[in-house]
């Protein structure tokens, strides 16, 4: 499966899961208690009963988007390992990723590396094959006959003009990750016993920085 920024993801049967951009949708009721609570910090002072009813207003907000993304990433990956034999995905260097600014939060908001953990947590659960594999050329090569075709990020679909395939980016994307994985090249499986245990790092935080 290949996981975006247009679409939660897209797999390789063709099917894709829209983004349901919890923070983005309450960014402005988040930044509206944000404000209001500034307004009413007193440094350097004790704060008054308003500040602190603000502030947990602004907490319980975020709490909220949180906890709506961490249901959403947590039901799909569930549906996924239900549905599938084995899974394949994009091996991502998302702490890297993020430190584009244009993109940081976008990504925060799709909540990727939770996916991933849930997907590798209900993987060993029911005994099926998680596999991270190199993102390399996923998006640019055809699916069908496997050249290069260069594209930018606003390109949304792929038209290859080797041999005239067309199709979404994101599911050509998904069919070539899962040639990756079915090739056993450049895989690593993620669902053996060991030291990780995805339910620890899950992370509910809102990923958005709080100001007085």
């Amino acid at each position: 499966m290949d996981v975006g920024l247009k679409v939660f993801y897209a797999n390789s049967d063709g099917e894709t899961v829209e983004i349901p951009q919890y923070y983005r949708k309450a960014e402005k009721r988040l930044s509206r208690l944000n404000r209001k609570k500034s307004k009413k910090f007193r440094k350097g002072q004790p704060q008054s009963n308003n500040y602190q009813r603000d502030r947990k207003r602004y907490a319980r907000k975020h709490l909220r988007v949180s906890r709506q993304r961490k249901g959403f990433v947590e039901k799909e990956a569930l549906c996924v390992i239900k549905s599938n034999d084995f899974i394949a995905y994009e091996n991502l260097n998302i702490q890297g990723m993020v430190k584009n600014s244009k993109l940081a939060k976008s990504i925060n908001d799709v909540a990727w590396s939770t996916f991933r953990q849930w997907l590798e947590y209900f993987g060993f659960k029911y005994g099926k094959a998680t596999v991270a594999v190199a993102p390399h050329n996923t998006s640019q090569n055809c699916s069908n006959c496997g050249q290069k075709v260069p594209k930018s990020l606003s390109t949304r679909t792929h038209i290859c003009p080797h041999c005239g395939y067309v199709e979404d980016r994101d599911i050509n994307a998904a069919i070539n990750i899962l040639k990756k994985r079915l090739s056993t090249v450049g895989h690593t499986e993620t669902n053996t016993l060991g030291e990780r245990f995805p339910l620890v790092w899950l992370d509910t935080s809102c990923q958005v920085k709080e100001t007085l």
